[in-house]
C-alpha cells in the first residue's frame, strides 16, 4: 500500500513537463499524506485535490464521525460499487518523485523510499470524484508488487509508463484496467533510518 509519497517539483514545472494546463495555484507539500492536498493530472489540467475518498464512519451509538480518507484503490476491487463509477469515468494520473513504504519491526518501522532508477518523475494510476466533505478527491490504484518491490512490500502503486498515459486517461475502462499491472522496470530503493510515524521537520 502507499500512505506517503513525494512530489519535489513545483506545480508549474510539473504542468510544463506533462504539457497540461495549470489553471490554479497549488499549495501542496513535498511529502503528501492521506487526507491532505496533492497534485493530479485530470481533464488535461494539473489540479489540486485531496488524497483519499471520504468513507463515512459511525460511532457506537450511530453518531456520524469524521470521515476516513481511503487513499488506495486495489486493482482487484475497482469493479466494486465504491470505485467503479470513478474508474470508468474519472481517471487521473498522480505525479510522484518517489513513494514510501514502512519496513522494520512493529513500533520501530522506518521509511523506505522507492523511485525510478533513472531519477525521472513517475505517474501512478488514479481515480477521482467530487465530494461534499473535501471537494474533489483522488485515490491511487494499487497492484501486486513487481520484482523490484517484492522485498519491500507485497503491493505497489500502479505506475503508468509515459507511452501509456494517454490510453490510461482516455481509453475504455477495460483498456485502462489492463495498464494497471506490476511495474517490471528497475527501481531505486532507499532504506532510511527515519521513523515511519511522524513527519519530517
Amino acid at each position: 500500500m502507499c500512505n506517503l509519497y513525494r512530489m519535489t517539483k513545483a506545480a508549474g514545472e510539473v504542468a510544463r513537463l506533462f504539457g497540461v494546463g495549470f489553471p490554479q495555484q497549488a499549495n501542496t507539500a513535498q511529502e503528501v499524506y492521506p487526507g491532505y492536498p496533492g497534485m493530479v493530472i485530470a481533464d488535461g489540467q494539473l489540479q489540486q485535490m485531496h488524497w483519499g475518498f471520504p468513507l463515512a464512519l459511525h460511532g457506537k451509538h450511530g453518531q456520524l464521525l469524521k470521515p476516513r480518507p481511503v487513499n488506495n484503490a486495489r486493482s482487484d476491487k475497482l469493479s466494486g460499487q465504491f470505485w467503479r463509477g470513478s474508474f470508468e469515468h474519472r481517471r487521473c494520473l498522480i505525479p510522484m518523485s518517489a513513494w514510501a513504504e514502512a519496513e522494520g519491526p512493529k513500533g520501530g518501522k522506518t521509511r523506505t523510499w522507492l523511485s525510478l532508477a533513472d531519477g525521472e518523475m513517475c505517474t501512478a494510476a488514479g481515480l477521482w470524484r467530487p465530494s461534499d466533505e473535501w471537494g474533489d478527491v483522488y485515490s491511487m490504484v494499487i497492484v501486486d508488487a513487481g520484482p523490484g518491490v517484492a522485498g519491500v512490500h507485497t503491493r505497489m502503486p500502479a505506475l503508468i509508463r509515459p507511452v501509456d498515459r494517454a490510453a490510461f486517461l482516455g481509453g475504455t475502462a477495460r483498456e485502462a484496467f489492463d495498464l494497471c499491472r506490476p511495474y517490471d522496470g528497475e527501481l531505486l530503493i532507499d532504506r532510511t533510518a527515519q521513523p515511519w510515524a511522524g513527519r519530517a521537520v
